[in-house]
């Protein structure tokens, strides 16, 4: 498929993240939330702190020193403190709830206790950490869109949450067509091993969705509608069969079945014979070509922002480095070259042929160099979820 009539790379990115909207939004526990997006944004329902919290091990001080010893309180404690008087001192756990009129937590290491006198150098205001001080209640503190890691989690429990409004994950089925393909061991004379079939469930589960079922079809035509059929995945991801050889029957399936397709082919080396359709009932279709690295350009072409979309997450920012190293550009289309990262430069890492991943696996990510590039910064792709 010549590349005259091919749509450009950003303008093929941008299609497929426009092609779909957010999946409805599910309320699910914390700890079914993780690698999903924010249907909400976050609020706390409690300040942060909850209380004013002891941030060291010591003493709860009041007034000028030396300070007598009056009790103890640990982190948990059932019964609030008694409030301090000037002089007086409370033995402290981290975490515990500062007694009211204390004006300091004195460190154990940075304290001298004589019996029931404590003494020590006051830093007014030290080690307590005030109640609301990180964000009072109703405050938001994450926008929706927001990817729900780990460090969310722990944060959303921290501000009273059991459960968190998400984005149904959406599901991606992968059709895989190819004759000489083989799954395991030595291919024999005129066989290869599958490549991209391991290489999509990590990118899907990467994008925001889950994979859902994969299919090994035949190269005919009737087997190809047939898989496409399947109502049971939002994005079905077929891997070859896009170009438009004897076996290559995609462009054909998706006629049979009454198919919009606004991407026929992207402006992009390797990976120009992509492309994404719109079923008539809405599911989505991505193809991709059977070479492995095509494919995986085409996949952080068109694959992942469409998933990244329904899966509700925000645009990622574009990421930029000065690519340091040869790389020629080529006159009509945009290159994806794999780049080793060192500290602002990308350098490039070679062995980018569109059947090999040698070069992707050892990048970091890919350097979207546009036609006619002369110098200076690319976008980058990163290669890491």
């Amino acid at each position: 498929m010549h590349t005259m009539n091919a749509t450009g790379w950003h303008q093929a990115r941008q299609c497929a993240r426009e092609a779909g909207g957010p999946l409805p939004a599910v309320e699910v526990p914390l700890g079914e939330a993780a690698g999903c997006a924010l249907a909400k944004p976050l609020v706390a329902l409690s300040p942060l702190p909850a209380y004013d919290a002891a941030a060291m091990d010591g003493y709860a001080v009041a007034g000028i020193g030396p300070w007598h010893l009056a009790g103890r309180i640990l982190a948990g404690d059932a019964d609030p403190p008694a409030p301090l008087s000037p002089g007086q001192a409370m033995e402290i756990g981290t975490g515990a709830l500062v007694p009211a009129g204390a004006d300091a937590v004195l460190p154990y290491e940075q304290s001298t206790r004589t019996g029931r006198t404590v003494t020590g150098r006051l830093s007014p205001g030290r080690h307590i950490r005030r109640r609301g001080e990180d964000c009072p209640a109703g405050q938001e503190v994450l926008a929706a869109g927001t990817v729900v890691t780990s460090a969310v989690l722990g944060l959303a429990a921290g501000l009273g949450h059991d459960t968190l409004p998400v984005h149904r994950r959406p599901r991606a089925a992968m059709v895989v067509t190819g004759a000489e393909l083989r799954t395991s061991g030595i291919p024999a004379a005129g066989q290869v091993r599958d490549a991209i079939g391991p290489m999509l469930p990590g990118l899907i589960r990467a994008a925001g969705a889950d994979p859902a079922w994969t299919a090994r079809v035949t190269d005919r035509h009737a087997a190809l509608v047939d898989a496409l059929h399947r109502p049971d995945a939002e994005v079905l991801v077929v891997c070859g069969a896009t170009s438009a050889g004897a076996a290559d029957h995609l462009r054909g399936a998706l006629d049979t079945l009454g198919a919009r397709v606004p991407v026929r082919g992207v402006a992009c080396r390797p990976g120009h014979p992509q492309l994404l359709a719109v079923l008539p009932d809405g599911r989505f279709v991505v193809g991709l070509p059977g070479n492995p690295y095509a494919a995986l350009v085409a996949a952080l072409t068109l694959l992942c922002p469409l998933l990244g979309r329904l899966a509700g997450r925000g645009e990622p920012p574009v990421l930029t480095a000065r690519l340091a190293g040869p790389v020629a550009p080529h006159e009509r289309d945009t290159r994806l070259v794999p780049v080793a990262l060192s500290g602002s430069r990308a350098l490039p890492v070679g062995h980018d042929r569109p059947g090999s991943l040698r070069g992707a696996a050892a990048a970091d990510a890919l350097a979207v160099v546009p036609p006619g590039w002369t110098g200076g910064e690319v976008e980058l792709l990163p290669l890491s979820p």
